[in-house]
């Protein structure tokens, strides 16, 4: 059996060509009836009114003190809208979101009644291999989906890899991985490239610690829309520029560990939220959020006594 933190290179050169990321758990929600959009709209950061058929966004679930709950995306569909948990995370999302369901809310929560799955087609050839194989036309730009033979593609650049996001049947799994015939990526290698492109994932960067802000997700926080729970702390926070922590990249001498507290003048300043080595750096790389203002790049920091710097993010291309 293969280590879930041993970097496979073969598996991690896959991504200079096409990769296939199969995140664990991943699931698949729908919300139906006709009060789906106000539902979403009254609880989540992003402006969910504004979706049409074929566009999706990511939005965050924020407690009243704006940290953290649920990070997922929606895709809106003619009756429905779709919902891609993070990975693990379904289960959880369906009992928060039935227990908001106020008695006069003409909405459902459920689970599809065909068992779905989740892919992750990641690379940069993965555009032309998906359309070689019989995708095309693939949704051509950040956020658009479509239906394709029997799956669901979702073009997604800014959030998780790059890359478009394949939802398909369970039973049709198998005969869509060999029709792809693409490498499978392993954790280590998905973890590593993540990491060295600064994207934040659900249970490290993406907790209930942080908030949208602080884990640098404001892309995913609309400006111009009503109120949600959390919505009054995050509108002040852009307002008066008082994000106090910032998701920062490190360089470090060593490997770091994940949950390792950061140094800086002899003070904590922050956590490393992850870590993993970088085959494109040939270096030790690591995401952390880290308070101002030690976040700025070439602040010298230690890490368990190993010498870290601040970097800029992304730490590659």
């Amino acid at each position: 059996m293969t280590d879930a933190n041993v970097l496979e290179p073969a598996t991690y050169a896959a991504l200079d060509v096409v990769a296939v990321w199969s995140p664990p758990a991943a699931g698949v929600l729908r919300l139906t009836d006709a009060d789906r959009v106000d539902f979403l709209q009254r609880m989540t950061t992003n402006n969910i009114k504004a979706l049409r058929r074929g566009e999706s966004c990511v939005t965050v679930l924020t407690s009243p003190t704006a940290r953290i709950v649920h990070v997922f995306t929606v895709l809106a569909d003619d009756d429905s809208l779709w919902l891609l948990p993070a990975p693990g995370e379904t289960a959880a999302l369906e009992r928060h979101l039935r227990g908001q369901i106020f008695f006069m809310d003409k909405v459902r929560v459920s689970q599809p009644e065909r068992a779905l799955a989740r892919l992750r087609v990641v690379g940069r050839e993965a555009t032309a291999t998906l359309a070689q194989r019989g995708f095309a036309p693939l949704p051509a730009a950040e956020g658009d989906w479509q239906h394709s033979q029997e799956v669901i593609i979702l073009r997604q650049e800014t959030y998780d890899l790059p890359g478009y996001e394949v939802i398909a049947p369970v039973e049709a799994v198998e005969a869509l991985l060999a029709q792809l015939g693409a490498p499978q990526l392993d954790a280590a290698s998905y973890t590593a490239r993540r990491i060295e492109l600064g994207r934040p994932a659900p249970g490290t960067e993406l907790t209930g610690e942080y908030s949208p802000l602080e884990a640098g997700l404001a892309w995913a926080c609309a400006e111009n829309k009503g109120c949600y729970t959390g919505q009054e702390i995050i509108a002040r926070q852009l307002t008066y520029d008082k994000v106090t922590r910032t998701l920062v990249g490190l360089r470090s001498a060593g490997l770091l560990t994940a949950g390792a507290t950061v140094l800086a003048e002899g003070r904590q300043v922050g956590v490393v939220t992850s870590a993993a080595y970088s085959p494109a750096l040939q270096a030790p790389v690591a995401l952390a959020i880290l308070k101002r203002p030690y976040h700025a790049p070439g602040t010298a920091v230690t890490v368990a006594g190993v010498a870290a710097e601040v970097a800029a993010l992304p730490l590659a291309a």
